[in-house]
């Protein structure tokens, strides 16, 4: 998938879509401190356990860890800090409703820089069993077992 112009790749949260079946994507800006976006220029940010969730009217990031800063002071930023989304209004009012579906969840994809803003991609996701990963997995090793035959042909 190739970037548009203007944006810079953060992190990546690749297991997202193993243990989901991304339906629906959102754009978000998030609000940080200094540090913070010092440290994801370094890109010292993980999105493994990262899930977004929607409290009073407003989106919130939890789980993400952006490392402390190394050149900070005693101003830090705390690693593990719930951050608020930037969203419009009724991109939060249709999220709340479909998050109340049984077994959707917002699953952050992808953290960059765009035109100098930090920004996250959200995916309204279902949750995959057991079965659905290892048919993902057997499809992608054939897929891969064509392209290696096909290769060798030519």
């Amino acid at each position: 998938m190739a970037r548009p112009k203007g944006e810079k790749l953060i992190a990546d949260n690749r297991r997202a879509r193993y243990d989901y079946h991304l339906l629906d994507r959102f754009e978000a800006g998030v609000v940080l401190t200094g540090t913070e976006v010092k440290s994801l220029r370094e890109g010292r940010v993980t999105l493994g356990q990262a899930y977004a969730d929607v409290r009073d009217g407003e989106a919130w990031l939890l789980g993400a860890s952006i490392a402390t800063y190394d050149g900070g002071n005693y101003a830090n930023h705390e690693p593990d800090r719930d951050r608020k989304l930037l969203l419009h209004r009724g991109e939060i009012a249709s999220l709340i409703g479909r998050v109340r579906e049984r077994g959707l969840t917002l699953v952050p994809t992808r953290l960059y820089f765009k035109d100098g803003k930090v920004k996250v991609e959200l995916a309204l996701a279902r949750g995959k069993e057991g079965r659905d990963k290892r048919r993902d997995i057997a499809d992608r090793d054939a897929k891969r077992q064509m392209e290696r035959a096909l290769s060798r042909r030519r």
